[in-house]
């Protein structure tokens, strides 16, 4: 089967942007703090990387391994969402990373288009994960309710996966020419292609392969959970106690 091969992919390529953003950070920008300074801000993009793209695309995959496939649903579920929930949590504490060395450092805030579109993808992913917990996950959440808000669902997931990629990619972008000018700060400019700035250009392509290794599997009709013939099991949420 060749799910396995493709599944093995996206985990080696999720595992490689980690450890790529992780480490362009840590020795090119000067390692980490949380003190309002350059290095506070050295932690937005390693946890937007690491929530927002690779934990996202990691929870978007989850359902259609296919050793989970003929299982009680629920703790796929919970999985799925204990996932997106820790993604959205580091990707908000990203936020207050960049918001905190800004303030602290009397940059304005919010007026880049890669601000823009980062923003709204949080926003997104936030309501994302709230709707589809009322909807999959609450008890009793009526049955029509959860077949009508399926599709949308799904949708709204590949969306954010995309413009997950497109506000790291640009802001990967917009560090580098910010921080390579060589200008005097001891560093080339971004246009002669210096060491730093080849390794996040390779950071990028990596966070775009991963998004395209998790959209073909996502695509890839054969690769779909099977769902059951009847409104039973596959669409029940967590099971409300009726019982005396």
């Amino acid at each position: 089967m060749f799910f396995y091969p493709s599944y093995l992919l996206c985990l080696c390529l999720g595992i490689l942007c980690v450890v790529f953003v992780s480490y362009w950070n840590a020795v090119w920008r000067g390692g980490f703090a949380w003190d309002g300074s350059g290095k506070q801000f050295n932690w937005h993009p390693v946890l937007m990387v690491t929530g927002l793209v690779v934990l996202y695309g990691n929870a978007a995959v989850v359902y259609r391994v296919p050793l989970t496939w003929g299982q009680n649903k629920t703790p796929w579920k919970l999985l799925h969402a204990g996932i997106l929930l820790l993604a959205l949590i580091l990707s908000i504490v990203g936020l207050c990373a960049v918001f905190g060395n800004h303030n602290a450092q009397h940059i304005p805030n919010v007026y880049s288009l890669h601000s823009w579109i980062g923003i709204c993808t949080v926003a997104l992913f936030a309501s994302q994960w709230v709707g589809g917990f009322a909807a999959f996950l609450l008890p009793c959440s009526p049955v029509e309710f959860r077949k009508l808000i399926k599709p949308t669902h799904v949708w709204m997931g590949g969306i954010i996966l995309v413009l997950s990629i497109i506000s790291c990619i640009s802001g990967i972008n917009e560090k580098l020419f910010f921080a390579l000018k060589g200008n005097g700060n001891g560093s080339q400019p971004y246009k002669d292609l210096p060491p730093e700035a080849l390794f996040a250009n390779f950071l990028g392509v990596l966070i775009v392969a991963f998004g395209l290794v998790v959209l073909y599997i996502l695509s890839n009709q054969k690769w779909q959970r099977p769902e059951p013939t009847h409104d039973g099991e596959g669409y029940r949420p967590l099971q409300c106690d009726v019982e005396s």
